[in-house]
């Protein structure tokens, strides 16, 4: 499939993909920096998300809150995100105000201030997260996977970091970590919509163009050791009902097994296609009949997303009232055993592969969706799986 994506690159190390749909008059436009809390250390656990913070706190050309009135008053949206392996910036905006976002981004780039009161204020707001987030007892569970299934690899922590660094982080820690990952070289834009190619290159030259290349940034070549044997986390916290997770190291985004596990989640859970996070629980799938149907749980589904390096494959499910935890494991099980002892029929197969394409399909409606998965993509693998995902999924073998 040929997407119509063009890449250039810049002298100071900038990527650029931009794809031209003139069906609305409407553009997206996305940075994406190779950076998130696999960048981190102990005792800076959580910088890559508190930077992404900082970077609404003003620049030198804009100030506290600037970003989102400037984007909202020229009838635009736009956000940010942290994960593990990335932190992406996005504005989406009428086509003929995309110098807006050009401008922010460029600017922010190199210009955040890191104000020592406003960095103060955001220590309270992302305790306050974390805190927040401490009222889920899954998420104490999966903190606890995480840190029990990686303990050389720096997916070891979650990405809002340990409550104790982000104590302790001081503002020099955090502007240092920016100057660091924040640079031209170490980006991807990304531009999907309603524009001349051309005319759009000659705009991010003139501005993004004239950033300086960072310093070179070493490649992360910290490997997991081979896991001797298998690993149990028990985390008892208040909660409407019990929770299992079973996890299993699985492969990166790149490793030709990726497909493979796809279309194993999809068989077990429901297809989640290219939104590449926790499946729907299909209701024919093997895990929704084995466990939903017999009323063991309220509801089962499969996480596997792409990854930079090899993460998980997590199966999950809460407790119907009444049911073990035990009992539940070995309904899941049997289901993972079965996958070897009861082949993959026609019919599950091209059942995973219809929904994976019809979800497929339904995700190119929206510039903001081309810009996420090209640059999510890009920073863990290579882009050009956005062409090629259909035809590498239909290309696996059931045996």
């Amino acid at each position: 499939m040929d997407s119509g994506v063009r890449e250039t690159h810049f002298e100071n190390g900038l990527k650029i993909l931009t794809r031209e749909l003139h069906t609305a008059p409407v553009a997206t436009f996305w940075v994406w920096y190779r950076v998130g809390s696999r960048n981190e250390v102990l005792g800076l656990t959580g910088a890559a998300h508190w930077v992404e913070h900082m970077m609404f706190k003003g620049t030198q050309k804009l100030g506290k809150g600037d970003v989102f009135k400037l984007v909202t008053r020229n009838g635009g949206n736009n956000n940010a995100f942290t994960w593990l392996d990335f932190t992406a910036y996005f504005e989406t905006l009428p086509s003929d105000r995309l110098d807006i976002a050009i401008q922010i981004e460029a600017d922010r780039m190199v210009n955040a201030r890191f104000d020592p009161d406003e960095v103060a204020s955001e220590r309270t707001v992302i305790i306050s997260e974390r805190e927040g987030h401490e009222n889920d007892p899954g998420f104490w569970l999966s903190e606890e996977i995480q840190a029990t299934a990686f303990k050389v690899h720096p997916y070891h922590h979650e990405t809002i970091g340990w409550k104790a660094d982000l104590e302790r982080m001081t503002r020099d820690d955090l502007y240092n970590f920016y100057k660091r990952y924040y640079a031209p070289n170490n980006a991807t834009v990304v531009a999907v919509g309603d524009f001349d190619t051309a005319e759009l290159l000659d705009k991010l030259h003139a501005t993004f163009g004239q950033i300086p290349r960072g310093a070179d940034i070493p490649a992360l070549t910290i490997a997991e050791p081979e896991q001797a044997g298998e690993r149990r986390v028990t985390v008892r916290r208040p909660g409407a009902a019990p929770y299992f997770v079973a996890a299993y190291k699985s492969p990166c985004a790149s490793d030709p097994d990726f497909y493979p596990t796809m279309m194993l989640a999809g068989v077990l859970a429901g297809a989640s296609g290219l939104a590449m996070g926790r499946t729907s629980p299909g209701r024919s799938s093997r895990l929704y009949r084995a466990l939903v149907e017999k009323a063991l749980t309220a509801d089962v589904g499969c996480f596997y997303r792409p990854m930079l390096d090899p993460y998980l494959f997590q199966v999950s499910a809460t407790a119907r009232p009444g049911v073990s935890l035990e009992k539940i494991e070995r309904a899941v099980l049997a289901q993972l055993e079965l996958v070897s002892a009861k082949p993959i029929t026609d019919q599950e197969f091209e059942k995973v592969l219809k929904q994976t394409r019809a979800q497929y399909v339904y995700a190119e409606d929206g510039v903001g969706n081309h810009g996420y998965r090209l640059g999510m993509l890009d920073v863990v693998a290579a882009w050009r799986m956005y062409e090629t995902f259909l035809e590498n999924l239909e290309n696996v073998s059931k045996a």
